[in-house]
């Protein structure tokens, strides 16, 4: 028997993944919880053996909740369960240590797939939540910028040529090319435009 702890701030979903897993013999709803510390709390009390986790919750968020889990009662299995599939959302909950990471629109068979797959520890991810990892492992080492980089990068945007960038750097135009070549290589990109886009698209220009 898979006894599942039910984590949403909202009652409506808890009551329908709670309809969802009961009608199966081998799941067992132990309770549910409203945000992110009742969830550890209970848990750890009820003594869990998996929680569908939502992350954005009042008082204790989800990935707090799972890394205080992982580190209180580590055989506790987290399968996210949420609306949201943005990089910013899922690299955090699992590099806390969930197991899945599964939203909330999957059909009713997925998730319970994915419950049991979670149960014996095995990976579940949505397919928008594999791709946003593919993104980011297929990013570059992301090394940042120095100044002097980012002010030749602000000068380009602002429509400069290499020899206008080094005259207000007072720098030679070929620092002004080692300076770009840096850029895109940090950045990985090839052209000016490019190295501006991806620098807009990271929030570089304050």
């Amino acid at each position: 028997m898979i006894r599942v702890l039910i984590v949403d701030d909202h009652p409506i979903v808890r009551d329908g993944l709670r309809g969802a897993l009961t009608s199966e013999p081998d799941i067992e709803v132990a309770g549910e919880a409203a945000n992110g510390r009742e969830a550890v709390d209970r848990a750890i009390g009820m003594g869990v053996d998996l929680v569908l986790m939502d992350l954005r919750m009042p008082q204790m968020d989800g990935v707090q909740a799972i890394a205080a889990l992982r580190e209180r009662s580590p055989d506790t299995r987290v399968l996210v369960l949420t609306t949201f599939d943005s990089e910013s959302d899922v690299l955090p909950a699992i590099e806390a240590g969930a197991t899945g990471y599964l939203l909330k629109d999957a059909p009713a068979a997925e998730l319970l797939r994915a419950v049991r797959a979670a149960y014996r520890g095995e990976s579940v991810l949505s397919p928008s939540v594999v791709g946003t990892l593919m993104g980011q492992v297929r990013k570059p080492s992301g090394l940042a910028l120095s100044d002097r980089e980012l002010e030749v990068l602000q000068l380009v945007a602002d429509g400069a040529s290499n020899r206008e960038a080094a005259s207000r750097l007072f720098i030679s135009e070929a620092s002004i090319k080692t300076h770009l070549q840096h850029i895109y290589d940090k950045l990985g990109v090839r052209d000016r435009a490019a190295a501006v886009g991806e620098a807009y698209r990271r929030g570089l220009f304050g």
